[in-house]
């Protein structure tokens, strides 16, 4: 199994902003240990981060046939790129939608997602668990088909 790792603006900044909703992990760290659980588990995955919405929308056309799933923390973008929900409803690999913090215990603004409609699900407010949980939904999904 193979697995996309999306991450959209500032999350190169973790660690450095915010860190009483991001915590104090690097975007580095939290990559190894994303890396490290799926390589336990055999599963392969790459990493793609930008702040730029076309270079993320260019990565999800590019996953077709490549990927058996995307796990996607678009960011911001979250709240209003409906470019990204089109890309995502433009591929036939499934999604799952991730926030380190509880998008819902925030502002307002935060909880709307326009991106998770084009997920099969969304895990929020965990840390790097949200992705560890999109990680072994794809595993266990493989596994009890």
């Amino acid at each position: 199994m193979k697995l996309l790792v999306l991450n959209g603006p500032n999350l190169n900044m973790l660690g450095k902003r915010e860190v009483q909703f991001y915590g104090s992990m690097s975007y580095n760290k939290l990559c190894d240990v994303i890396r490290d659980f799926a390589k336990v588990h055999g599963i392969e995955v790459d990493f793609f981060q930008s702040n730029i919405e076309g270079e993320i929308i260019n990565k999800i056309h590019s996953a077709e046939g490549l990927y058996d799933g995307i796990i996607i923390n678009p960011g911001a973008y979250t709240h209003y790129s409906y470019a990204i929900y089109d890309a995502l409803k433009s591929i036939s690999i499934p999604a799952v939608e991730v926030h380190l913090s509880n998008i819902y215990a925030r502002e307002e603004f935060r909880k709307k997602s326009v991106i998770a409609p084009a997920c099969i699900g969304q895990i929020s407010g965990l840390g790097v668990y949200s992705y560890i949980g999109a990680i072994l939904y794809f595993k266990l999904k493989g596994e009890y088909k």
